[in-house]
């Protein structure tokens, strides 16, 4: 270990867990091979919690079992399997930001062109003495500057809260994870 390893692991913020058993940890419905099981949604919301109320102080997880507990097999693969699901939740996180970027994209080409239209059509009533053709004309302006509010709303502020998640879940997937006997 060095020098900055061992630093790191004393400044860095201990979150504990107290188990009676591993399997506890877990979701009991997921099949999936013990390296690949997916947490406890408990277990995951105490964790990401924990990690949030953090901040970006680095931390690492302490998990209290029983003695028996720790002599299975299953305890030699937990530090590796908790980051392994928060490494799959953040890959998760990524394709969601994907998407709402691709989604974002596409409402903003949908909305400037809905824009083009209603100010070209507003153009051809604002020449109309009629007052309801200035009405419907100042309508067309609203509604297209409406339109846009969608994608500049992602563009502006609703990528930002999957950003910080997909960041979050990037560090717990480099989660220092630590078993101890419960005392």
């Amino acid at each position: 270990m060095t020098a900055n390893h061992i630093a790191h692991k004393v400044d860095a913020a201990a979150v504990e867990l107290r188990l009676d058993r591993i399997s506890r940890l877990y979701n009991s419905l997921d099949p999936s091979p013990f390296q690949e099981k997916e947490l406890d949604a408990a277990a995951d919301d105490y964790i990401v919690g924990s990690a949030e109320d953090l901040g970006s102080r680095p931390m690492r997880l302490i998990i209290f079992l029983p003695e028996d507990e720790l002599v299975r097999s299953e305890a030699a693969h937990v530090a590796t399997s908790i980051r392994h699901h928060f490494e799959l939740r953040r890959r998760s996180e990524w394709r969601q930001l994907r998407t709402m970027w691709w989604r974002a994209r596409t409402s903003l080409a949908v909305g400037v062109i809905f824009l083009v239209v209603c100010l070209v059509a507003r153009h051809f009533l604002a020449g109309s003495p009629s007052p309801i053709a200035h009405i419907f004309s100042e309508g067309l302006l609203i509604v297209g500057w409406v339109a846009m509010w969608g994608p500049l709303d992602i563009f502006l502020y609703g990528w930002w809260p999957i950003y910080a998640r997909h960041k979050l879940l990037e560090r717990l997937s480099h989660l220092e994870v630590e078993l101890r006997p419960l005392k």
